[in-house]
This record gives C-alpha cells, structure tokens and sequence, in this order.
C-alpha cells in the first residue's frame, strides 16, 4: 500500500502541472491560483474532481509510459517526498500499468469510479451487481454431514502463519531510524551516525530479519502440528526495489528456511509474491495476460513437496489457486489467489467491460465445493486477502459470500492474513438481521510474524479429528521489549480463546462444544456491552501495537467489521488516499486532523508506517513555498 500513498499525491500534484500548461484550461498560472488549486485538492472529497484529475493524467498517459511515468518520478523528487531512490523505484512498478488503464476506459464512468476510489478513496464503491453465481446443483435441505457434534478423540493440531516478510538485506547494526518506508538495511545513501541501530531479531520499523523466520519455524516445529496453513506474504515491505528476481530469491529463502520442517505446509499466495506488487492481470488483459505466469510456475514448483503434483498443477493453471485432500482424512483444503477481488491490483480497471469472476477463480472454487459435498468431506478455504476488508471489491465480495452459503454445510473454517492482525470475520445468511442463529461462518485471519506493525505471533488450532471445526485457537507471540529478544525470541502462550472468550457468552462454552459462527457472534454481543473484554480484544488484535484514541467510534467499528464477511456490509471509512486518511490543509499549508485519520486506519487494521505520516506532515507544510518553482518549470516545457 506504500507506494499507492506516493502515487495518489503525485497525481494531484500532476494534476496542477499539466493545468499550468495549459492542456486542462487556457488560463496563465498564478500564485494564487496555485494555493486555490492546492486547497482544492486537499478537499478533494467528491467524483467531479477526481475525474477531472483522470482527463489530465490520461492526456499524459498518451504521450507514451516512460513520460507518464518520468512525469510522476520528477514530481517526487522535486517535492522531496521520499528519498531520491525511493521516488524512482516506487513508480517504475505500476506506473506503466496504471498508464495503460487510463489509456483503456473512459475517465468517466463505473470503472473510472471504482478507480477513483481505490486510488483518490474520494468515490464510493458502485451499487453491487446483480450477479447469481451459478451452482451444478441446488442445495439439499435432506444433506447431513457425516457427524454433526465434535467427537471425544482427542483434538489435532494444525499451525496457522501468515505475513512474514523475511528481508534477506536486513543488516544488524544499520538505521532503524532511517528515512525511507522502511529501514535496518544498508542504505547507499544514509551516511549520518546511526541513531537507533537494527537488533539481530528485529525492530517495529523494520521486516523480519532471517533469523526471526528462522526461529518461528523453530516454534512451529515444536507445537507438534500435523500441518501447518501459509496465507500468504514472504516479499519485504521494500516495494521500490522488489522485482522478478527480488521475489524469486524471496521465495528461494522462504523455500530453504522450511527445508527442514518435519510438517507439510499449505501455502496461499499474497499480493507481495508478484511483481510490480498486487499486480496479477487478468486473462482478459490482451497482450498482458501472461505478466505473472512465472509466479504461478515458481509456486507449482516451489510447493509441489507439500501439495502433490496434482495441486500444483491446478496452481499452474488456475492463477495460483489449487485444492487438495489432506493425507489420511475427510479435509479439504481450497487455497486461493484473492489478489483478483483486491481493489489496489491495478490490472483489474484496463476494461469497462463486468467480469463477476475474474480468472474463473469462483468457478473453481465452487467445483472443489460440489465434488467435497458429493463425496463427504468437510472444507477449509483459504487465502490472503479476508472478504470483508474495506480493500475487498464489494462485487467480488458478494458474490464469494454466495459461494459461502451455498456451501455452509460443507465449509467448517476459512483462513486469511493480510491484515497483519489477530482478528476474525462472520458471515451471516441474513445481514440485516445479524444474530447467534443467522451466523453461518468465520473467517480466522491470523497476526504477522513481522515486527513492522505488532509483536512477532502465529495461532495453533486445536481440530476435531471428525468433524474438522476449530475446538480452541491458541495465539503464541514473541515481545520485542522483553531482555534476551534479540538474542534469543522466546515464544510464549499469549492466550486461549476457549479459556478467554468461552466464558464470557451465557452460560459458558460447553467442554465438547466447537467454536462455531453462532459462539463467536455470542462474543461480539459481550464486547458491545463489556468494555474490558473488547479491550483485551482490541489488545490482541493489534499484537499489542498501540491503541485508538477515538474509543467509542472506534469500538462500533470494530465489532461493524467483525460482523462483515462481506466487504459491503463493514463499516470501513471511505478516506481519501489508501493510507492517508482524511488530509486537510489548514493555515499556511500546515496537514490539519491527520492524527485523527492516523488512527482511525490504526483501527481498522490498515499498517500506516511513521515515514508515511511524515511524508504528509512534510509535504503539507512545504509544498507552498515549493509548488511555484515547480509550476515555473513546468510552465517552461
């Protein structure tokens, strides 16, 4: 998402160049129309303008990728709103794809909206389309899954990790006070003493050192799981420097550190394992379509020891995505490449044409449904990206949950990452009527081992070996303040659900009862009503990461996003920019109420770097006295 922050704020202000050129308006730039335009983009709050900020950078994107490009690079530099490298390597990326969008729709429109809001957050997402997701067979009222109570065998265990991020250039000693998006590397260009330098296991500012990686597979090993589910995310937060080979050595590492697991692993892809980063095309993109085969060819090849050939070769063939049995039971596990429902792959706005299922990733996922369903199987989906997030296309999301009904019989867990956060997700049959009974799945999303947004943390399941539900969630951390971390990480058992949230519903959880979608919205009643308990959740949440200051709002939100499986029924705000929030230029061009936005995404679970609430501070309080010579030498041109 870092470098989505840096492209919203060059477009605006590339916005202002191409006008004083000219090309928008016949008009001669002055001063004052420079602070007028700049205000006005800070209050950039509606379609109208963004669309008219799409006019101008389409009229530039048709001069050819290396000037849209260039143009964006100039204007990063000049305003100094990264580190020269940063600025260059941010939009060598995405910047030729976002040129071919804007070459391929209209700069009004549906899709132009959809990209306004994923770019600007100024425009909602559109009304849902009807779409009903075809089924090869109707739903029986008479099916009966094999065994309805958990059994009395003793429960196995299964591993959940997500968001490593393993930085192969992490540097013991280096800055991790440094001054780009993200530090403890050896940065040509950070000369100054060094400040805060980088510990052997890791910093809040920084990704996960091998040695980190090493020792949480160390942990993994040690919880004598039968297996272990990866959602995805192996490529460090450096997006300006990640490339093919960058993600292909990212992945080698991954490879090497699990060489010697003595469990298989099931892994999902991220929206990091690709490069430029989200960027999956679809097979509809003309001349495109191929850009990430040789991410689904290395993952094929790559997991083929834990998935079998057969899995790896739907992983080939299917954008990523693959199903298989697990040895010796009745699980099913469906892995999927969620990155095509991700409202930041720029890949997914060259068309105005609908496309509900993009890659046909549904339609797979709804087979492995019905062929599970006719032989008897219980089901776990799982993927990266959880469908309820305010990053989710409400369509795609929507028609997913359609799947999740149909199916809910079949499917006993769904498992996500992505959000760097120890939380949990509900799907309802009925959303507006949200209760224990209309409950009809949870959705587990697991905390990062990365240091860069919380303590280092990954769960272990206790499993019924029947029924396949989820019997206690166990969630191990490591404390980044505790003495002896850097030398040695000591994973220790932060909390049980069963122990902390069973007895919380009325009348408690019973010993022989699983988790079930009707328990945890039980919960949710709790927190609505019982401060300490949310509390204690929202600390969890945010692998003791800091708190909101807005509690009560925060709060509604909270438990809104927790009853929301389904992305249109959360209650993420809609706030200009993907990381920024609500930005406002107040007097003599000081950013006014960012702090409020700050942490307002903090709740929502959306990682905001330091740097990147820097950047905005800097930017708002310079541009002023910069954004003249700039025009002068646009003008110039």
């Amino acid at each position: 998402m870092i470098w989505s922050n840096f492209i919203f704020l060059s477009f605006s202000l590339l916005w202002l160049g191409v006008y004083a050129r000219g090309d928008a308006v016949d008009y001669k730039p002055t001063s004052n129309l420079v602070d007028d335009l700049l205000y006005s983009i800070a209050k950039a709050t509606d379609c109208v303008s963004c669309h008219g900020l799409l006019i101008s950078l389409k009229a530039t994107a048709h001069l050819g990728d290396d000037k849209f490009v260039n143009a964006l690079i100039s204007i990063c530099k000049t305003l100094k709103i990264q580190d020269q490298d940063v600025c260059e390597g941010i939009f060598l990326g995405p910047g030729p794809i976002i040129a071919h969008d804007l070459r391929s729709i209209p700069a009004t429109g549906e899709t132009s909206n959809r990209f306004c809001n994923a770019m600007m957050g100024v425009c909602k997402q559109p009304p849902v389309k009807n779409y009903t997701v075809p089924f090869p067979k109707p739903e029986l009222s008479s099916l009966v899954v094999k065994r309805t109570r958990p059994s009395r065998r003793p429960p196995f265990q299964v591993t959940h990790f997500s968001d490593i991020h393993i930085d192969r250039d992490y540097a013991i000693n280096s800055e991790a006070n440094c001054t780009k998006p993200l530090c403890c590397r050896a940065f040509e260009d950070q000369t100054d003493p060094i400040t805060i330098p980088a510990g052997p296991m890791g910093n809040h500012r920084c990704d996960s050192p091998t040695r980190l990686a090493e020792s949480l597979f160390q942990a993994i090993d040690a919880t004598n799981s039968a297996f272990a589910i990866f959602t995805g995310d192996i490529v460090p937060g450096a997006v300006w420097l990640v490339n093919e080979t960058e993600v292909e050595k990212d992945f080698a590492t991954f490879l090497s550190l699990t060489g010697s697991s003595k469990i298989p692993i099931y892994p999902a892809l991220g929206n990091h394992e690709v490069a430029p980063v989200n960027s999956y095309p679809r097979n509809t993109s003309t001349g495109y379509e191929d850009e990430a085969q040789w991410v689904y060819d290395m993952a094929s090849e790559g997991w083929m020891k834990w998935i079998g050939s057969p899995a790896a070769n739907q992983v080939v063939h299917h954008s990523g995505s693959y199903s298989l049995l697990v040895p010796e039971t009745k699980l099913r596990i469906i892995s999927l490449n969620t990155g095509f429902w991700y409202k930041v792959n720029f890949w997914l706005y060259d068309s105005t044409e609908s496309q509900p299922d993009p890659n046909g990733l549904l339609s797979f996922m709804v087979s492995q449904l019905q062929e599970a369903e006719d032989a008897g199987e219980r089901v776990w989906i799982m993927g990266h990206m959880p469908m309820g997030g305010g990053d989710v296309f409400h369509d795609q999301s929507n028609y997913y949950d359609q799947v999740i009904q149909r199916y809910r019989r079949t499917i006993v867990g769904q498992f996500f990452g992505h959000t760097h956060a120890d939380e949990f997700q509900l799907a309802y049959s009925n959303y507006s009527y949200q209760t224990k009974d209309t409950a009809t799945s949870m959705s587990w999303i697991a905390p990062a081992l990365t240091p860069r947004s919380g303590n280092p943390a990954f769960k272990v399941y206790d499993v019924d070996p029947d029924t396949y539900e989820v019997m206690d969630m166990k969630v191990y951390s490591s404390d980044l303040s505790e003495s002896g971390y850097q030398e040695n990480p000591t994973w220790t058992l932060l909390y049980s659900a069963r122990d902390l949230y069973g007895p919380l519903i009325p009348g408690g959880l019973d010993t022989s009862s699983a988790f079930t979608p009707g328990f945890w919205h039980q919960v949710t009643e709790v927190f609505e009503k019982n401060d300490t308990a949310y509390r204690v959740y929202d600390l969890y949440k945010r692998r003791n990461g800091g708190q909101c200051s807005a509690y009560e709002e925060c709060k509604e939100r909270t438990i809104c996003g927790v009853r929301a499986a389904r992305s249109e029924n959360n209650c993420a705000l809609l706030q200009r920019g993907f990381g920024f929030g609500r930005t406002v230029m107040g007097e003599k061009g000081t950013v006014a109420d960012r702090g409020y936005a700050y942490e307002q995404e903090q709740c929502e679970s959306v990682t905001i770097s330091d740097v990147l609430v820097g950047m905005v501070e800097g930017v708002g309080e310079m541009v002023f006295g910069m954004v003249s010579d700039l025009f002068s030498k646009l003008v110039g041109e």
